[in-house]
């Protein structure tokens, strides 16, 4: 019951309208940048660039914002639910962000939902809940959805699910880069709160 309720705290009481509007943009955010963003930079810079080879980067950053987003302003577990695992099917199904390692993500989807789903309900837990600071929510939920996705891939790999060439690779990105996108989206997402909250505060 206490899990029921803190997944629908938010930063603000929005009307149904305003709320429905959110989710479905959060929604398609995450959804729709692991595909077409990804494609394009892959289009527009070459599949061999430095910057199509770091694309996690750039779309992982976006789908933490959302991700983040989605944490302070929208409530719901099927909401929730339906945001967390968007992003993780996207990239998949799109095999831009991983390549040839994408067949094998499929082993790391539920690891990937939980450490969506670590990451909001920090957000929701430390910040909504307990009034805490908004970057030590975000640090916390990073540092333990971190720890949920490579410790899964860790596991994963002592049964070499996962081809010894790619194993350094993927590890990295299981790793370090998820940290660091956590990180870029936590910061993107608290600039546009900080332009929400102005808005509402002069309305």
């Amino acid at each position: 019951m206490e899990k029921e309720n803190t997944l629908n705290k938010t930063i603000y009481n929005f009307s149904e309208k305003a709320d429905t509007i959110q989710t479905i943009i959060i929604g398609l955010i995450a959804f729709l940048v692991p595909t077409f963003l990804a494609q394009l930079i892959h289009m527009v810079f070459g599949v061999q660039s430095i910057i199509a080879s770091h694309s996690q980067l750039i779309v992982g950053s976006l789908v933490n914002t959302a991700l983040i987003l989605a944490a302070i302003n929208v409530k719901g577990w099927k909401k929730i639910i339906g945001i967390i695992t968007m992003p993780s099917i996207s990239t998949i199904l799109s095999g831009y962000v991983f390549g040839t390692a994408s067949i094998y993500m499929c082993y790391m989807i539920p690891a990937i939902w939980l450490g969506n789903f670590v990451l909001i309900y920090a957000y929701k837990f430390m910040m909504l809940g307990k009034k805490q600071n908004y970057f030590l929510a975000g640090i916390i939920g990073s540092i333990v959805k971190v720890l949920v996705i490579f410790g899964s891939f860790e596991i994963l790999n002592v049964f070499k699910i996962f081809p010894s060439k790619l194993v350094n690779n993927l590890q990295t990105a299981m790793g370090m880069t998820q940290f660091i996108t956590a990180g870029i989206g936590m910061i993107i997402a608290f600039a546009i709160y900080q332009i929400e909250k102005r808005k509402l505060t002069e309305e």
